[in-house]
């Protein structure tokens, strides 16, 4: 698939009309010298595939910020289930249409003054969502066009690679820490996998948040790129990748992810168990409680 093919899927106008196409619908579209493309939409997510390159790419559009809510987190797992059961996509670029963000992280609505029952079924979601990024055999490419704290930096490093805006107003990291939140040790493996241990102790610990060219130094991405060539260059990666046949490639990255996929299904309902005793901890609701209030006095 040529790099200019992929780069028509990402940066063309369908994904503007896109927004209209109806959830879970397949719509087909061919022009001249234009291979087919298959579109879906729901609240939250907007697909592309082109056919003939096998690729998708996925765009967040939750406003304001992308925040990882239990609609949001239930869409990207269906969407991306979709993908992944469809034998002609082997390749997905994950990134936002939302400007200067790409994901903001967990919604703070979803662990404050909820029930047992929801916080249950909240964190069940985050963890199928990354259990579904995470193991996929297809290639992940995340095109970071904003900034990337918390739980949309977990969905970044969850890719195979990162690619991301090079512009100084941007951060990427978990910063749970600050915000009175402990993440949990699937967080944690994830980041250990991408920057090794002390890296990822020191940045838990305190929270960081790292500038992009920082980031590129520790290795939270790959790449930086000016922010009107995030998409071109996550197409260009794309080919190179796909160009590595299928099943060695699934094979080694298998090996590599297994271990830390296992530890969280064997553990993955007492780490719900674990999330809903913290989360309805008297302390942190009041911290979450004064985090959005102070969230909504700077936006009034």
């Amino acid at each position: 698939m040529a790099v200019a093919g992929l780069a028509r899927l990402v940066l063309g106008p369908g994904a503007v009309r896109a927004r209209g196409a109806v959830a879970g619908s397949l719509p087909r579209r061919a022009g001249p010298g234009r291979a087919p493309r298959r579109l879906f939409s729901n609240r939250n997510i907007l697909v592309e595939l082109e056919e003939g390159a096998g690729v998708a790419v996925m765009k967040m559009k939750s406003l304001p910020v992308n925040s990882l809510s239990l609609d949001f987190l239930t869409e990207f797992s269906i969407s991306l289930e979709k993908l992944e059961n469809d034998r002609g996509c082997r390749g997905v670029i994950l990134t936002s249409a939302v400007p200067k963000i790409f994901s903001a992280g967990l919604d703070i609505k979803e662990m404050c003054g909820k029930s047992v029952e929801h916080y249950a079924e909240f964190w069940r979601a985050v963890q199928e969502m990354w259990l579904k990024l995470y193991k996929s055999n297809m290639v992940t490419i995340a095109a970071i066009n904003g900034n990337c704290p918390a739980g949309g930096c977990l969905m970044a490093v969850s890719c195979d690679y990162r690619i991301m805006a090079e512009n100084p107003k941007y951060s990427i990291g978990l910063n749970e820490t600050q915000l009175g939140i402990v993440a949990p040790f699937w967080f944690k493996d994830t980041m250990v996998n991408t920057i090794g241990h002390r890296a990822t102790e020191r940045s838990l610990q305190l929270g960081l948040l790292y500038s992009t060219s920082d980031a590129l130094k520790i290795g939270i991405v790959d790449e930086l790129v000016p922010e009107e060539k995030v998409l071109n260059a996550a197409a260009a990666t794309m080919s190179q990748w796909l160009a590595i046949p299928d099943y060695a490639r699934q094979i080694s990255k298998s090996m590599m992810r297994k271990p830390t996929v296992d530890r969280l299904l064997t553990h993955r309902e007492s780490d719900i168990q674990n999330f809903v005793s913290f989360v309805t901890r008297d302390s942190i609701q009041k911290s979450l409680q004064t985090y959005m209030e102070r969230l909504k006095q700077r936006k009034g």
